[in-house]
């Protein structure tokens, strides 16, 4: 990788599930790599979980380049990861509804075009579902109180799915995006 420019795209979709774990994580791997290009791209429901959960400013202060979605193809991610101008696609935290529709190949947003246009350009996916297991979980709502989930088998299945997909590499948890830059950088 050193002749060429590490350049990873990062998706963030409308999960608040990690959010912040996720952020301090991206955040921590931005400060260890000095020649490596993170760019973020948020989803329109991302932008909006984002703000709620006061976590703009850490993108503002961490890394150069976020772009919105504003349709399927715009910014022009898709064609980007297809071009070979990123390492690899992470995409955490993510939604089931993203989850689902990577798994079905429905390409109507802009992660989840970026996905399935990476997939066929052999670019890597990584993704990190809020839905992993089937039962109940608390996640933290933006004002710090708990909120108790059902993680739905239907959910689950989708992730499954995506488990058997060439090229998909689904983490548990988000610890584990460290592990992914180590096993891309070193």
């Amino acid at each position: 990788m050193s002749d060429k420019e590490r350049k990873v795209a990062w998706g963030v979709t409308g999960s608040g599930d990690k959010i912040a774990e996720v952020f301090n994580i991206m955040k921590a791997v931005r400060n260890q790599y000095d020649d490596l290009d993170i760019r973020v791209y948020l989803s329109k429901a991302g932008e909006q979980v984002v703000k709620m959960y006061n976590l703009f400013h850490i993108l503002e202060e961490n890394f150069e380049r976020i772009s919105i979605e504003r349709n399927p193809n715009s910014p022009f991610l898709a064609g980007e990861l297809q071009l070979g101008r990123y390492d690899f696609l992470l995409i955490a935290p993510t939604t089931s509804n993203t989850a689902a529709k990577i798994s079905l190949s429905l390409a109507d947003s802009l992660l989840s075009n970026a996905a399935i246009m990476a997939l066929k350009a052999f670019v890597p996916v990584y993704i990190l579902p809020s839905d992993f297991t089937e039962g109940t979980i608390i996640t933290n709502l933006p004002d710090g109180r708990d909120l108790k989930l059902r993680i739905r088998k239907e959910d689950v299945e989708h992730v499954r799915n995506l488990e058997e997909m060439d090229g998909v590499f689904i983490l548990k948890s988000p610890d584990e995006i460290q592990n992914v830059f180590r096993e891309n950088y070193t």
